[in-house]
């Protein structure tokens, strides 16, 4: 299965889980008594466009290079996330000002089912989280590791619920506020979680330098090709699932210049056949000294 195929399945299945969820959760808050498990239901409901809008980021970051986008349309990738980000800070900004209503007005307790439907959530959305995570960095793909983290930011957010309902079940009439405090908490962990996911976003529609251990590689590997003497710098930047690489090696200063055009093409092709993910290789050619 190709990283394309492989990423689209993972969307696929957070879409149908997050729709799932999301019926679940309103159902239960409301029949419930919880705003908690309503808030987490809001994040659930903001999730699935999300993952609608990787889905199809992911599709079309995959579409091959064209005469007007030669780099591909991998870029559309930190783009996406960001879309990402914005649902979760939609999200958090509507569970907080939710929440501060609700801890100032007296309401009844929440029912104690809550508690059985919110652990088999929690239980899930770790699964979940995992499952596609793992397909994340399988695929190289920064959306996906945010429709991962909207996973466990769920996971989460659903512990901060669970708390909440029992502190108010367990202590009894006074402590009906608790599950708003913890829808509040909730908030508060969502809007860390779309700091951690948008940060590497930023870093790569900015080409920031965050591949130390891929440089590493390409440079010892460019050692072993016959003729590279040495690599003076290499640079990677990433576009959406794939990687580009400009690498300078340096060779004998007294071969021709279609000798020294053969080791970088050999190079290339090797580089790119040991490393699938780097979708090309733009070398120069150094004389040593």
């Amino acid at each position: 299965m190709s990283k394309e195929q492989t990423a689209i399945k993972a969307s696929y299945f957070s879409i149908i889980g997050n729709t799932s969820l999301a019926i679940i959760k309103w159902l239960a808050g409301y029949f419930g008594n919880s705003y908690a498990l309503i808030a987490d239901a809001i994040e659930s409901t903001a999730d699935i466009f999300s993952s609608i809008a990787v889905l199809c980021g992911i599709k079309y970051s995959n579409k091959p290079a064209d005469e007007k986008h030669p780099y591909g349309h991998g870029r559309i990738e930190p783009l996406v996330t960001f879309g990402v980000v914005g649902f979760l800070i939609i999200s958090a900004t509507i569970i907080a000002y939710e929440s501060i209503q609700n801890i100032s007005e007296p309401h009844e307790p929440p029912k104690s089912f809550t508690l059985i439907v919110l652990g088999g959530i929690i239980i899930w959305k770790e699964i979940s989280y995992q499952l596609v995570i793992r397909k994340a960095r399988l695929t190289k793909s920064t959306s996906l590791v945010a429709d991962a983290w909207h996973h466990r930011s769920d996971a989460i957010t659903s512990v901060a619920a669970f708390i909440g309902i029992s502190i108010a079940l367990v202590m009894g009439k006074g402590y009906e506020a608790a599950d708003d405090w913890a829808a509040l908490l909730a908030s508060f962990i969502i809007l860390y979680n779309s700091y951690k996911i948008l940060k590497p976003a930023l870093g790569e529609i900015m080409d920031k330098d965050i591949y130390p251990d891929m440089v590493n590689d390409v440079c010892d590997f460019a050692k072993t090709i016959e003729g590279v003497q040495d690599t003076e710098k290499c640079h990677v930047r990433k576009t959406g699932m794939t990687f580009y690489v400009d690498l300078h090696i340096i060779v004998d200063k007294n071969i021709t210049v279609k000798e020294g055009h053969d080791i970088a093409h050999n190079l290339k092709n090797s580089l790119k056949e040991k490393m699938p993910e780097i979708a090309d290789v733009l070398i120069h050619v150094e004389p040593s000294w």
